[in-house]
């Protein structure tokens, strides 16, 4: 028998059943549209989990998401990922957090009151430049700080957690790969300086062709050649075109459009 399909006939015919079953009979039928609508299916990727160790069960999960841009579906898109992880991977922790991370405060949409549930126990958000200034504090909150510091203080500030990481870390296979983390994180920032002009900048003997600087400085490529082409979006939009039509002419996908957009 179709339960699910005869429950809908009787809710769409007779609504006062619904609102007698949860206990609030006194509801007026008319403030509400009943209706089964169809939830396409997505791709949903999380940033990251914490997921505890097997032994370690009774502690609770961390969902972080990072955020730089305002999304007006960031919280429907958070929170569907994480109950879709739950019935995809079923974890026995019994307590979860939602971590978000803006990198400031008003890239950040207001908050939907139909997840107020969910607010006080459940999500927790930080804002990178909120921060305070940690130049003499935590190596760690200093790296993260220089993620979202100015352009024009990023070389001194880098310079500066060089030579904290070279004081503090006595292990030099961590330390190295701390340095070169701060170097990636330069090297991001600016993509259009050469190898040499990044060495200048924190006083650094010749980088090192690693992998991982030819790989920021790659995506740090791709990232202005993708600005560039967003700069004629307005004059595309005027001219009526579609999004698909417009990612098609600029080569970029319907997302990244739709993220200009917004």
């Amino acid at each position: 028998m179709k339960t699910d399909a005869i429950f809908y006939e009787i809710f769409k015919e007779f609504p006062n059943i619904f609102f007698e079953i949860i206990g609030k009979p006194e509801i007026n039928t008319n403030t509400y549209e009943f209706s089964a609508p169809e939830i396409k299916q997505k791709s949903f990727r999380l940033d990251g989990v914490f997921s505890p160790l097997e032994e370690f069960s009774n502690e609770p999960l961390y969902f972080v998401e990072i955020q730089f841009y305002k999304d007006e579906e960031f919280y429907d898109r958070l929170f569907t990922s994480i109950f879709l992880y739950f019935t995809q991977y079923q974890p026995p922790n019994s307590d979860w957090f939602a971590i978000v991370i803006y990198d400031k405060r008003s890239n950040e949409r207001s908050y939907p009151l139909r997840y107020r549930s969910l607010l006080e126990p459940h999500l927790r958000r930080f804002y990178l430049d909120e921060l305070e200034d940690v130049p003499d504090d935590s190596l760690g909150l200093g790296i993260v700080r220089l993620v979202v510091e100015s352009e024009n203080k990023t070389g001194e500030f880098a310079k500066t957690l060089i030579n904290k990481a070279k004081e503090e870390l006595t292990d030099t296979l961590i330390q190295k790969k701390v340095v070169e983390f701060i170097e990636t994180i330069v090297v991001y920032k600016f993509p259009n300086l050469s190898r040499e002009e990044i060495e200048t900048m924190l006083n650094l003997n010749l980088l090192k062709e690693t992998k991982v600087y030819q790989e920021a400085k790659a995506e740090g490529e791709e990232e202005g050649e993708i600005k560039a082409k967003l700069k004629i979006l307005p004059k595309l939009v005027q001219r009526g075109m579609s999004i698909q039509e417009i990612a098609t002419i600029l080569e970029l996908d319907t997302d990244t459009i739709r993220n200009a957009l917004r």
